[in-house]
């Protein structure tokens, strides 16, 4: 166990952090994502699972780290309402799932666009927010 808290989240398993994403998330109001230079999004496309899917992070830091050793790839954040009024839809209309909270670990929860909408809001109508 180490004392920084970005190993500490990343050593939690899949569902863990879920429920750390959801928490952190509510309560800075935005997610966060990894673009390129041109601005695009990182997408993963993964052969074995034949899925395709956004990945997500709650805190910019977690997205750096993620990123170590891929050099065009900056976060960018996405507010709440952009997420649930732009990304969704648009997720859900390209057929793309949302991989939340990738980590050191392999193990990843992938989701639907609409799933982690209805379990982000039912976090925020719980949150007194």
């Amino acid at each position: 166990m180490s004392d920084n808290p970005l190993t500490h989240v990343l050593e939690m398993d899949g569902e863990e952090r879920y429920d750390y994403f959801l928490d952190a998330v509510v309560e800075e109001r935005e997610l966060w994502i990894l673009v390129n230079a041109d601005n695009h999004f990182l997408k993963i496309v993964s052969e074995e699972d034949r899925v395709a899917y956004l990945p997500v992070w709650p805190g910019s830091d977690f997205a750096l780290d993620y990123a170590k050793g891929a050099g065009d790839l900056s976060p960018k954040s996405i507010s709440l309402p952009d997420f649930f009024k732009k990304w969704v839809p648009g997720l859900t209309g390209d057929g793309l799932g949302v991989g939340v909270f990738p980590g050191a670990e392999s193990e990843l929860w992938i989701t639907e666009p609409e799933e982690l909408k209805k379990d982000l809001q039912e976090v925020l109508s719980g949150s007194g927010f």
